[in-house]
């Protein structure tokens, strides 16, 4: 049960965070839920493994190169979800910390 209400919130972030950004597009609801499942594998598995290779870079960026590596798995979600489209990093960066903000306001009612 954890689980779909986590998906759910993670799919709402996401429209939100299309909505609110014109830089990133989402097709419909069903891409949305799409996206927030190929969001969270990517997260769960390539997003470890670059947070380690890149370890002396965050350590001397105080912790803000993970900005930029919450960028490039937004960008590798929108290569692998059809219906899913971010214009360039910087928007990708700014959905990423709208999702974060957004995930963790309808967290906290849970």
């Amino acid at each position: 049960m954890n689980i779909i209400v986590s998906l759910i919130i993670n799919t709402l972030a996401v429209l939100v965070g299309s909505y609110l950004l014109k830089g990133v597009k989402v097709a419909d609801v069903t891409t949305a839920v799409v996206v927030a499942i190929v969001l969270g594998l990517v997260n769960s598995v390539i997003k470890p493994i670059l947070v380690v290779l890149t370890f002396p870079i965050t350590l001397l960026t105080l912790g803000l190169f993970l900005l930029v590596i919450n960028a490039l798995m937004i960008l590798l979600t929108a290569k692998l979800v059809p219906g899913f489209r971010v214009e360039s990093i910087w928007w990708a960066m700014g959905f990423s910390i709208v999702i974060s903000i957004v995930g963790a306001f309808l967290g906290m009612s849970v």
